[in-house]
């Protein structure tokens, strides 16, 4: 299994765009062919688009576009603007001569850093969809991740600055790979491991604190935070959309690999899959590929990270 840029997977292509004042922004992930896809959500307060129609059962199997994005519920305003560039080129969900764009979305809570009022609009979602024909990935506070934040816990002064990662595999014709933007309640760890990259940070004693061991210790106070982290895992495997949603489904045990506590009440934690169904495949080998690259992206998005609004990150806790 060898390490490539996300980028580097057929059939798709990113663009971002944010507002570095204002502290938010959106990445969009498309298929102009239509890929097939699936969701799984775990979090408790969830902010989405369209996740209702990536059940099995229901109609639609292809999708376009996949949107992640700040700015809470006003964010999911920003998947407008990328349904408005897929109609332009004529990508769609043909219904005799019309053609409606099949655009999914997930938003994290980032309003707490740099202005409340600043969230992704149409205009943001149309320019990162354009941004997308370059077909440029960056990790760190771009995109969806220039207003993520974990270790809110105890109040957004001990948090620590994130953003977004990605990490992609292949094997033979094989490729999976993962967006990660992560805003999360819990603390960042390296996988399977001790090992902590980011959560609860005292600014003033400059000591880094569990948040498992917060939460137990607050247990008669009122705890804070509105978080979320919110993934895409791309792959050119062929499966069928049952299958896709195992497989989302099977790609949260990186979050749990890698973020303690996860899918806690105050999380929207949410995964896509999409899928150009080049590649004949066994779904469990492309579940453990895809469980591997999203680990890497979550570890990736919090590394990446540089300090913002006031926030220390990783690197400049480890790197100075």
């Amino acid at each position: 299994m060898k390490s490539i840029p996300i980028t580097s997977i057929e059939g798709f292509q990113i663009g971002q765009a944010q507002d570095l004042e204002g502290g938010t922004g959106v990445t969009v992930i498309i298929n102009k062919d239509g890929a097939t896809g699936a969701v799984d959500v775990r979090g408790g307060g969830p902010a989405t688009r369209e996740t209702d129609l990536l059940d099995p059962k229901n109609m639609v199997q292809k999708i376009h576009s996949v949107v992640l994005s700040g700015g809470s519920a006003f964010g999911l305003e920003s998947s407008s603007g990328v349904v408005r560039y897929l109609k332009e080129k004529g990508v769609g969900f043909g219904m005799k001569d019309i053609i409606v764009p099949i655009v999914c979305q997930a938003s994290l809570f980032d309003l707490s850093v740099g202005s409340s009022d600043a969230y992704p609009d149409r205009e943001m979602g149309y320019l990162a969809a354009q941004n997308s024909e370059q077909n440029v990935f960056e990790s760190g506070c771009k995109g969806a991740g220039t207003g993520a934040s974990v270790g809110k816990l105890m109040g957004f002064e001990h948090s620590m600055k994130t953003g977004i990662g990605s990490a992609a595999f292949q094997i033979g014709p094989l490729k999976v790979g993962a967006i990660a933007a992560v805003n999360a309640c819990g603390d960042i760890y390296e996988p399977d491991s001790k090992i902590r990259v980011a959560g609860i940070y005292d600014r003033e004693t400059k000591t880094e604190i569990d948040t498992e061991q917060a939460v137990l210790q607050m247990a008669t106070q009122a705890m804070e935070g509105m978080n979320t982290t919110i993934c895409c895992v791309i792959t050119n495997a062929d499966l069928d959309q049952a299958m896709l949603t195992k497989l989302a489904g099977m790609s949260q045990n990186a979050l749990a690999r890698t973020i303690r506590p996860v899918h806690t009440p105050n999380d929207g934690d949410t995964v896509f899959a999409m899928t150009s169904n080049q590649v004949p495949a066994d779904l469990t080998l492309v579940s453990v590929m895809a469980i591997h690259a999203l680990s890497e992206a979550i570890v990736d998005a919090a590394k990446s990270a540089t300090p913002m609004f006031g926030l220390e990150s990783w690197s400049s806790l480890h790197q100075a």
